[in-house]
């Protein structure tokens, strides 16, 4: 896996993307490999009161001893399958970045989304690396600033790598709206290096 090159006409400081990372037969099997394999959840989450099921299926995956919650709700860990555990090895030798977690989400049509957010949780440090693949659909991803107009629009391609670093997490959000017409699925896998051994995001 290369090291991802920025495209200063499409993302702000602190966002870098390289849209092939992965070849396309790789990224295939990759995604069918995924797709039929993790064990995947779909927690509910409280918002204002009421309980809600997030538009997306999700696998956290990491070391011993590091645990994923958000919203009041918990995900149960799994352990790094070989294929990732050795993309891992891969991205923190390139990225100089001693990733030991692994959030992987599922979004299973256009009506699966994210919202907007940043990953600027405590647990990941005061400027995070995070490293993004994306397998399957392209899907578009959407980057705005924090205290201005500034947005930004890029279509992550499968076998694609975003890497969001520096003060990335502190100054923009990033989402991923609907695309109701798109019927077919992608997976989204974030590497990320946490500090604590309890993480606590807030989605």
């Amino acid at each position: 896996m290369q090291r991802p090159n920025a495209n200063p006409q499409l993302l702000p400081n602190g966002f870098s993307y390289q849209s092939r990372a992965l070849s396309a037969q790789k990224s295939l099997d990759l995604f069918y490999y995924l797709q039929q394999n993790l064990n995947w959840q779909q927690p509910t989450i409280k918002v204002y009161g009421k309980s809600h099921v997030i538009p997306r299926l999700q696998c956290f995956i990491a070391d011993r001893n590091v645990n994923y919650g958000y919203s009041g709700s918990k995900l149960r860990v799994e352990p790094w399958p070989n294929v990732l555990d050795a993309m891992r090895i891969r991205l923190s030798k390139t990225l100089a970045i001693p990733f030991n977690a692994l959030l992987v989400n599922l979004y299973r049509d256009g009506k699966d989304c994210m919202g907007w957010h940043s990953d600027d949780e405590e647990e990941l440090g005061a400027q995070p690396t995070i490293a993004s693949v994306s397998l399957g659909a392209e899907r578009i991803l959407k980057i705005k600033h924090k205290h201005n107009n500034e947005q930004h629009s890029i279509v992550l391609q499968s076998g694609s790598c975003l890497i969001m670093n520096g003060f990335s997490q502190r100054d923009y959000q990033h989402s991923l709206p609907k695309q109701q017409r798109l019927k077919h699925p992608r997976i989204n896998l974030t590497f990320r290096s946490c500090a604590k051994k309890e993480i606590e995001f807030c989605l």
